[in-house]
């Protein structure tokens, strides 16, 4: 039964990423713009990604940094896709130490604000040579990553899409056997009452 279950939820999860994949390349990924407060974003999303991290013995840190905007207007489903696909990258990747998310304010002006998410791991890392393909569509490190992970390549590739679909960019700092750092910009709008 748990087989079952498992093999289900991976192939779930490969033809909603297929989908979403489809419908970005259609230009047919329609953005929904929202009130929503990215602290209870990040509560719930800490919440529900926690099991994974224990069940590993891992450590799980979601940073707020002081002055960050909560009170939003933007996608939030979209925002916590690209979370769940890094931070359950980093969980995937990490087999001892740390999972860190945080979030800093790059710039704002009185409407929109453009933030920085980090997701630091502890990690086994990516050699130089193949981060630059990382963000491409069905690729993953090497072929032994997918063998003994799974996976398609397909999570940051639309990760990349997202987030440039948010008027942001995605990036890497790795160093193999030492872990990673994957970041992403978004562009959100404020509420009236932004500050907290």
């Amino acid at each position: 039964a748990e087989t079952v279950r498992s093999s289900a939820e991976s192939l779930q999860s490969l033809l909603n990423d297929i989908l979403d994949f489809s419908k970005i390349e259609a230009g047919k990924l329609d953005l929904e713009i929202i009130d929503f407060d990215l602290q209870a974003l990040l509560d719930d999303f800490a919440g529900t990604i926690a099991f994974s991290g224990h069940d590993k013995g891992l450590e799980l840190f979601f940073w707020l940094e002081p002055g960050v905007p909560t009170k939003l207007k933007g996608d939030p489903s979209r925002l916590r896709q690209i979370l769940t696909n890094l931070v359950g990258n980093a969980i995937k990747f990490t087999h001892v130490g740390e999972v860190a998310v945080c979030v800093s304010l790059e710039k704002e002006t009185e409407q929109e604000a453009l933030l920085r998410f980090v997701v630091r791991d502890t990690g086994i890392g990516v050699a130089k040579d193949k981060v630059g393909l990382l963000f491409d569509k069905f690729t993953q490190a090497d072929a032994s990553t997918t063998r003994k992970y799974g996976g398609v390549g397909l999570g940051l590739a639309i990760t990349k899409q997202l987030a440039e679909l948010m008027g942001g960019q995605v990036g890497i700092e790795s160093e193999e056997g030492v872990g990673s750092e994957f970041w992403f910009t978004t562009r959100l709008g404020k509420q009236v009452q932004g500050a907290q």
